[in-house]
């Protein structure tokens, strides 16, 4: 009699790679919607709760970051013990109670409060999206397929904007969340019909605190994985700061008005097409080669924009200004996919831990860098510019320290 296939074959069977892409692209992308389809109503959430300082609004989005990287400590080790689907399917619930709720929330407290439970149900989706994606890849294979996955999860970016502006043309911002509940409810039930157990039997590992204090160890001891963490999260930090000042210049400074979407979208399209581009090369180049030069470009886009930022009038042409940033962001696009892969790669055994503590490290570090650069806005964009380039400064750093000072090295290293 022949025995039963393994959880990951029978995924990969059940689903194919197009559905298994595209589920997980959107399982990822309810925490962009969270974020980016209510960054224009910003202004009038804060009117409407009695915010006094406009920076204040930005800790909209601080507090579900903090909730997203706190609750990534949780879900591994329990993902780890009780499977992938079941924790899973926990979290985008409690991420479409919390939506709810918000459309009744009284005051700017308890909104930040339920943008932190908010947080914590979606951290499941990042942290066991990306261990489902190691249980069943590995090596560049799993580098590619993240990377598609990417590319279609930043479909949401695009369009998320734009989306929250139609509904404030047809109602107030209560609608957006409830927009945010029914999107996470659509995909919460196609997880639920299509995605079986990924996570084999002999890879559990007991809900002990002794289990889990030794897995976070090996995590955090393990140089490769830690230092491509820490690097990642400090390039994802200046991306935060961005969405956390992204209304303040582009209405603030630019007066774009309701063309905010727009000019936030045409930079979210330049790092889709960079992740379908990196899916296309990391077989062929490897992760280190293409990531290590995005790294080095990135950190060369930003020094230029940096000098042009002080050399120039202020505020420099738009059209100079969101060159500059389609550029960096483009090299983004070649860095984040395939730091994270680097960072897990070494710890498939414990890919929920794994996840779990590099989801932490990156979500809340990153969320703190962003925030500290979204209340340095000053009314210009110089904030902004000088975070990019000094952030790529310390993620080359960590690069270096994971590699032993050689870049663009095919295989690992000695850890």
């Amino acid at each position: 009699m022949a025995s039963p296939p393994l959880p990951a074959t029978a995924a990969r069977h059940r689903l194919g790679k197009l559905e298994f892409v595209a589920l997980c692209a959107l399982m990822m992308a309810l925490n962009s919607l969270a974020i980016d389809v209510m960054l224009p109503a910003l202004g009038d959430i804060g009117k409407a709760l009695h915010v006094s300082d406009i920076n204040h609004s930005q800790f909209i989005v601080t507090s579900y970051l903090i909730g997203f990287g706190v609750g990534q400590l949780f879900y591994g080790p329990i993902s780890d013990r009780f499977g992938r689907r079941n924790p899973l399917l926990f979290g985008m619930a409690l991420y479409v109670i919390a939506a709810l709720a918000i459309t009744q929330v009284p005051s700017f407290a308890g909104l930040l409060l339920l943008r932190f439970i908010h947080g914590l149900g979606a951290a499941a989706t990042r942290v066991i999206t990306v261990s489902i994606v190691r249980d069943l890849y590995n090596g560049r294979e799993m580098a590619e397929v993240m990377s598609l996955i990417m590319m279609v999860f930043m479909v949401v970016p695009v369009i998320a904007p734009g989306t929250g502006q139609l509904i404030l043309a047809f109602g107030e911002w209560h609608l957006i969340f409830l927009f945010i509940a029914f999107g996470g409810l659509a995909i919460t039930l196609w997880t639920y019909i299509r995605l079986p157990e990924t996570l084999d039997a002999v890879n559990k590992r007991e809900f002990t605190a002794s289990v889990i204090v030794n897995g976070f160890k090996l995590v955090l001891t393990n140089r490769l994985s830690l230092c491509y963490t820490l690097a990642c999260t400090f390039i994802f930090g200046s991306l935060f700061g961005f969405i956390n000042s992204a209304q303040a210049i582009y209405v603030g400074i630019y007066n774009l008005g309701d063309l905010f979407p727009v000019a936030f979208a045409a930079v979210a399209i330049f790092m889709s097409v960079s992740a379908f581009i990196n899916s296309r090369l990391v077989g062929r180049i490897g992760m280190r080669r293409l990531s290590h030069g995005a790294l080095l470009g990135f950190m060369a886009s930003t020094g230029l924009w940096l000098f042009a930022e002080l050399t120039m009038p202020a505020p420099m042409p738009f059209m100079m200004f969101i060159s500059f940033f389609s550029v960096t962001m483009f090299l983004f696009g070649w860095i984040g996919a395939n730091f994270q892969a680097l960072a897990i790669e070494p710890l498939g055994q414990l890919a929920g831990t794994a996840s779990s503590v590099q989801g932490f490290i990156l979500t809340l570090g990153g969320s703190l860098i962003g925030a500290i650069i979204g209340q340095a806005f000053n009314g210009t964009s110089l904030p902004l510019v000088l975070g990019y380039f000094l952030l790529s400064l310390v993620g080359l750093g960590f690069v270096l320290l994971a590699e032993k000072g050689q870049l663009f090295q095919p295989h690992n290293p000695p850890v």
